[in-house]
């Protein structure tokens, strides 16, 4: 049920961030709430709204013409879109979180792409570069995230070969409860079942192909368990925080700019014009190299070294992938 209502928000979402006009709630109940009796559609309806704006979604409310008192209708302005923080339940992190999150992942892009289709076809007019304003930058490289994240939402055990720093290959069976990320990996966390205890898994040190095995709804998940509070328990320390010192093109990089303490405009940078801005702030390590990463040529780091050359090493190594 959770998952459900996850999924219906995160539609509803969708559905109003890419209006370029107001929306009418019928149209909105026709496409989001088929079937549903007048008194079920107005009390979900209401309830989705309600928790939509606690999560820091501004839904505008306006008349769908402004010559006329009829009923009134709703959309999401982007530029006011701005989401918190936001702490989830196990299963609401797998529609929600994940969705957000890993936007890149093709499954999942997919899926978004389905529901804009969808939009389209019942005749609402849609503004699909509004999505650009939740685009991420983190990806889901690990093979075995798709295993894991399906598994999870199924509630299918996953056996696998898991190699831990300084020991050999060994296999675990794992009942997922989610997959989150954490200090810049991916983690699965369940309850192994030969240990009979909550563990992490880190996704990039699982071995070969991570398999599902037996029926899925084989076990539930302890109630109010929460992944993320598991995975900072369980999981290595993240790595020390470290001051950085990145140079932005002027009018690049606004996601790095609103996490940074200190701009300094009108700064040289590496093509020798002042067209840049120097940005300072404290970040951890690996996920800022992909910030970095993401913003392509309009970003370059001054300092640390090490951060510098993790960047040159991903940037090498994606110039090998592509040869």
């Amino acid at each position: 049920m959770a998952a459900e209502k996850s999924e219906r928000l995160l539609n509803l979402l969708i559905m109003l961030l890419m209006q370029q006009r107001y929306i009418a709630k019928d149209r909105v109940r026709e496409i989001l709430y088929p079937g549903s009796s007048d008194e079920a559609f107005e009390r979900m309806f209401e309830r989705d709204k309600d928790d939509l704006r606690s999560l820091g979604v501004p839904i505008e409310v306006g008349q769908l013409d402004a010559y006329f008192d009829d009923e009134p209708g709703y959309r999401v302005v982007p530029d006011e879109l701005q989401l918190p923080e936001v702490d989830l339940t196990a299963e609401e992190a797998q529609v929600v979180a994940l969705a957000t999150k890993v936007w890149e992942h093709a499954r999942l892009a997919e899926a978004t792409s389905d529901a804009a289709r969808k939009l389209s076809a019942a005749g609402v007019a849609v503004d699909v570069e509004a999505l650009d304003l939740v685009e991420p930058r983190l990806g889901a490289e690990e093979p075995a995230f798709d295993v894991f994240w399906e598994a999870a939402r199924d509630r299918q055990v996953v056996a696998f070969d898991y190699r831990r720093p300084g020991a050999a290959v060994a296999r675990r069976v794992l009942e997922p409860w989610g997959v989150v990320r954490y200090s810049g990996r991916w983690y699965a966390v369940g309850r192994d079942r030969d240990r009979d205890a909550e563990r992490v898994f880190r996704l990039s040190r699982v071995q070969g192909a991570a398999e599902r095995v037996g029926e899925a709804g084989a076990y539930d998940v302890p109630p109010d368990v929460d992944i993320r509070e598991v995975a900072r328990r369980l999981a290595p320390a993240p790595a020390p925080t470290l001051r950085a010192t990145l140079l932005a093109r002027t009018g690049t990089g606004h996601r790095l700019r609103r996490a940074a303490d200190r701009v300094e405009a009108g700064v040289a940078g590496p093509d020798g014009t002042t067209g840049w801005d120097r940005l300072g702030f404290d970040a951890a390590g690996p996920d800022l190299a992909s910030d970095v990463l993401g913003h392509g040529s309009d970003v370059v780091v001054e300092s640390p070294a090490d951060l510098r050359d993790e960047v040159v090493r991903r940037l090498r190594g994606l110039a090998g992938g592509a040869a």
